[in-house]
C-alpha cells in the first residue's frame, strides 16, 4: 500500500515543496496494474495523459485526459492503470494553509454549505484551469529564489479554481469544515477504518485530534483504549467470516491484521474460549 504524500520520493516523482509540506508531484512512467494508495492529506489528481479507474468501498470512477477527482483525508482507493501513458499532477493540502486560505476569503463561504457525501468528488476541467497548470508546470524546471512565494499563490489560484468548477460546492464545504476545525465523529471513523492497516497515530490524524486528544476522546466515548476496541472488532469479524465464508483460517487471519497465524488463533481462543478451526 501507498501513502501519500509521505511514500513520494525523489527517485519516483518529481515534487515542489511549500517549506517542507509537498504541494504537487508529477509522475510521468508506468504505473503498477494496480496499486492501493491511502491518502494521508486532502488531495486533488489532474489527469494530463492516458486513463485510469479508482475503486474506493462505495465509488468506482473512471477518469481521463482533462478530468479532476478531489480525495478526502483517509480515503482508500484501488487504483488500475487503463495503457501504458498515464500522466497527472497530484496536489496536496495543509490544513493550516486551508485555514488561512478560508479566513482570507471569509466572504465566499457560510453555513449553508451542502453536504458531503462522497470521499471522492470527480470534476471536469475548464479551459481556464487547464491554463493554471500549464502556466504551474515550468516551476518543475525553475532555480528562481521565490519558488515558495510563488507556489503560495499557485494554491491560493488552485483553490479557488476548484470552487468555481465545482456546481454542487461541496469542496467549498469541505474548506469551511476544516477551517472551522470540526473533528470527525469517532464512531464513524472507527467503522470505516478498523481493519485498515493504520497506527493509533494515524487515525488520530485523521479524526483531526492530536494523539493525546484522540485516547482521551477515544476513551470517554467507548470505555476503553483504541487498540483493545480495535483487537475485540477484527475478532468479531473473523468470527463472522469463519461463520459466514469459504476463506480458511490463514486467510482471515491476514484480513484482519495478524501477520501470524499462531498469534490470531491464541487472541481468538482468549476471546471465544475455542479455536478459530472448531468454526470453519
Amino acid at each position: 500500500m501507498l501513502r501519500v504524500p509521505s511514500s513520494i520520493s525523489a527517485d519516483q516523482f518529481q515534487s515542489l515543496k511549500i517549506q517542507e509540506m509537498t504541494f504537487v508531484a508529477y509522475r510521468s512512467d508506468v504505473y503498477p496494474q494496480r496499486n492501493e494508495i491511502f491518502f494521508e492529506e486532502h488531495a486533488v489528481i489532474f489527469v494530463l495523459d492516458g486513463e485510469k479507474k479508482f475503486l474506493s468501498p462505495s465509488q468506482d470512477i473512471h477518469v481521463k485526459k482533462g478530468q479532476i477527482l478531489f480525495f478526502q483525508r483517509g480515503c482508500y482507493s484501488m487504483n488500475e492503470s487503463l495503457g501504458n501513458n498515464y500522466r497527472s499532477l497530484v496536489f496536496f493540502f495543509n490544513e493550516k494553509l486551508l485555514k488561512e486560505f478560508v479566513s482570507q476569503n471569509r466572504a465566499l463561504f457560510d453555513d449553508k454549505n451542502s453536504q458531503i457525501n462522497q470521499p471522492i468528488l470527480q470534476l471536469n476541467s475548464t479551459s481556464t484551469f487547464e491554463k493554471f497548470i500549464d502556466s504551474l508546470l515550468p516551476f518543475f524546471h525553475s532555480n528562481t529564489p521565490y519558488l515558495n512565494q510563488f507556489l503560495r499563490l499557485k494554491l491560493q489560484e488552485l483553490l479557488l479554481h476548484l470552487i468555481e468548477i465545482d456546481a454542487s460546492s461541496q469542496f467549498k464545504s469541505i474548506l469551511f469544515n476544516i477551517y472551522k476545525g470540526e473533528k470527525t465523529d469517532l464512531e464513524f471513523l472507527m467503522n470505516d477504518y478498523y481493519l485498515k492497516p493504520l497506527s493509533i497515530g494515524e487515525l488520530a490524524h485523521l479524526s483531526g485530534r492530536s494523539l493525546s486528544g484522540f485516547k482521551r476522546d477515544f476513551e470517554k466515548q467507548f470505555r476503553t483504549s483504541p487498540a483493545h476496541w480495535i483487537k475485540q472488532k477484527r475478532l468479531e469479524h473473523a468470527e463472522f467470516l469463519l461463520k459466514n465464508s469459504t476463506k480458511n483460517v490463514s486467510e482471515i487471519s491476514m484480513e484482519i491484521g495478524y501477520e501470524s497465524v499462531s498469534h490470531f488463533i491464541k487472541a481468538f481462543k482468549e476471546k471465544y474460549g475455542t479455536t478459530p478451526n472448531k468454526l470453519v
